[in-house]
């Protein structure tokens, strides 16, 4: 673990709970740039780790206070989450810059830092969440090469043991909206119209079906939806 203070964070909320643990990728062309960036004052985002591929870990902003990197953002019927969640940039170049998958070394890492954070705070299972998650309609990160599967077994988060295989049949999407709801996801309303809910369904897919990110509402995301939903009730 080393230290590089960054000045963008102030006072969390006294009546909040940290409850939610937000990952990210960092998106940009190197891990030194990422780092300079979320310590400029002038670019108003921070976090409070980075986990850099060699698995090397920085403390930005104290967990005590409010960093702010998950912007405009929802979860569970909470919004502008930053008060409530600690972030973790993980060093990637992201969808823009070449993305690839995240090193195991950086993963081992990934997981020793949100282990040590899930021992300090209030935060279940259902609440390890992607940036993408929090905002379907902006971000794509950490995206569908980060290894939700493996870090679940070694106690973050949430992986439900999905079949390999799904009979194609009929969608019920006025479930499957609801599924997506009580998982925690902003679902759009139907006047929003259907690009609304297919971007939905990409964030829902890149997390939670990352072989075919499609936007698509077809069986086997349903089916998925389903799953985690009963999945979550059972977590708390």
């Amino acid at each position: 673990m080393r230290t590089r203070a960054s000045p963008n964070h102030d006072a969390r909320p006294a009546d909040e709970p940290v409850d939610i643990l937000v990952l990210h990728y960092t998106g940009m062309q190197s891990g030194q740039a990422a780092i300079d960036r979320l310590c400029d004052p002038e670019a108003r985002v921070s976090s409070h780790y980075v986990v850099e591929e060699d698995g090397t870990v920085w403390n930005l902003v104290p967990e005590d206070r409010r960093a702010w990197h998950a912007g405009i953002s929802f979860w569970r019927g909470h919004d502008t989450l930053n008060g409530r969640c600690i972030g973790v940039e993980i060093v990637n170049p992201g969808h823009e810059w070449g993305y690839r998958p995240f090193p195991p070394a950086q993963m081992a890492a990934v997981r020793d830092l949100c282990l040590g954070i899930l021992s300090r705070h209030p935060i279940p299972p259902r609440n390890v969440v992607a940036h993408s998650d929090v905002a379907p309609d902006r971000k794509e990160d950490p995206g569908e090469l980060f290894d939700w599967p493996w870090l679940a077994t070694q106690g973050v988060g949430l992986w439900p043991d999905f079949p390999d295989f799904v009979v194609a049949s009929s969608v019920d999407e006025t479930k499957l909206r609801v599924d997506l709801a009580e998982i925690g996801y902003p679902v759009p309303s139907l006047t929003q119209g259907e690009a609304a809910f297919a971007t939905l369904l990409r964030a829902f897919q890149r997390r939670w079906r990352p072989a075919l990110v499609s936007g698509e509402a077809d069986a086997e995301t349903a089916l998925r939806a389903a799953m985690l939903m009963r999945s979550v009730q059972n977590s708390g």
